[in-house]
């Protein structure tokens, strides 16, 4: 019998120690938390590329890719998706992935480059900047906004770790100013403490005559209910109507993480894998063009790798562009990289100042 209560003892001041550990954990993380303004002015940070003007008649391409932050490759799966790897590649594999995407960006030479998913300072990518790869491609300028960033993501075996990542733009023309506005967040305390802080940067760019191009850089949530994504929608088109009204040329691209409803997925569905929400637009378009591909996947399902189940996994539409009404869409395409190097497609769209 002592050695029974010895025993018994022994086990409770295990659960104890582990509770009192876990409550400070919690209030670490809550002390610590990520707090962003709804507002912040972002800093545009020159990179030494020639200026150049832009006016009304002007064309203009643009590129917008999500990442993956270099490491969700054609060998990753990932545990949020259903997936069981949390570190998805070695360092070596991270900076093959990130060359190849810098050598994609380089062969298209767009005017704008709109990253999502870049890691700054991160454990998942090995406190790789990633930014860096991309600084010396002949910019003018880059601007950058977290939305995800937390000291210590305690889940799952083995912790995630320390996350730096965000949301950059890079530009050949002057950008007066940048803000990174916050988007509403559907996740409650404990949740929200290492939760992703989701936003738009907004940066401004002169056109001659007296308006801006107003380019909206964004990536929207993936894992709530529902509830957010429609409320982080709802917020984006009154930012993108307010412009608008200004009489400025507006230009929103990025992962919405929710297919547009006039967009036709003909992929099979495969109900055990994430499945994005629906985004109403037929209340906007009188106002706006949604312009998503209805036929080449911008995303594939990270429930396992693609390598060998390539037939297995669902495929996507949910990178897009919303664009004014005052410019003309001259193209749009996904660019078909087979998803090797990151679990999105590159979209590229050129596009006229009416």
């Amino acid at each position: 019998m002592k050695v029974l209560k010895k025993i018994f003892k022994a086990l409770l001041i295990i659960v104890i120690i582990l509770v009192v550990l876990f409550a400070a954990l919690l209030v670490w993380l809550t002390v610590v938390e990520y707090r962003p303004e709804d507002r912040e002015t972002v800093t545009v940070e020159a990179l030494g590329g020639g200026a150049k003007s832009l006016a009304t008649g002007d064309s203009i391409k643009i590129v917008a890719w999500n990442m993956g932050y270099g490491a969700l490759g054609d060998n990753a799966d990932f545990f949020m998706d259903g997936g069981s790897m949390v570190y998805t590649a070695d360092e070596a594999r991270v900076r093959e992935n990130l060359d190849a995407m810098v050598s994609e960006v380089k062969a298209q030479n767009p005017d704008i480059v709109l990253l999502q998913e870049i890691d700054i300072n991160s454990s998942r990518s090995y406190y790789i900047d990633e930014s860096s790869y991309f600084d010396n491609l002949g910019y003018n300028n880059m601007v950058y906004a977290n939305n995800f960033k937390v000291a210590f993501f305690p889940f799952p075996i083995p912790p995630y770790g320390k996350i730096d990542s965000g949301i950059a733009t890079y530009s050949s023309y002057a950008t007066t100013s940048a803000e990174r506005i916050q988007l509403p967040c559907p996740f409650k305390w404990p949740v929200k403490t290492i939760n992703l802080k989701r936003c738009v940067l907004v940066s401004r760019i002169p056109v001659e005559g007296g308006k801006e191009l107003v380019i909206v850089n964004l990536h929207l949530e993936a894992y709530d209910d529902g509830v957010g994504k429609a409320a982080q929608a709802k917020m984006l088109m009154d930012i993108l109507d307010y412009e608008t009204s200004l009489g400025n040329y507006v230009i929103a691209g990025g992962d919405f993480n929710q297919s547009f409803s006039n967009v036709q997925c003909n992929y099979p569905v495969y109900s055990e894998q994430w499945q994005p929400a629906a985004m109403d637009v037929s209340i906007y378009e009188s106002n706006w063009q949604f312009i998503m591909n209805n036929e080449i996947p911008t995303c594939r399902s990270l429930y396992a790798p693609l390598v060998g189940n390539e037939n297995t996994l669902q495929y996507y539409m949910i990178d897009g562009f919303i664009i004014s009404k005052n410019i003309t869409v001259d193209s749009y395409e996904i660019r078909d990289l087979g998803f090797v190097n990151s679990d999105h497609n590159p979209q590229v769209i050129t596009v006229t100042l009416n």
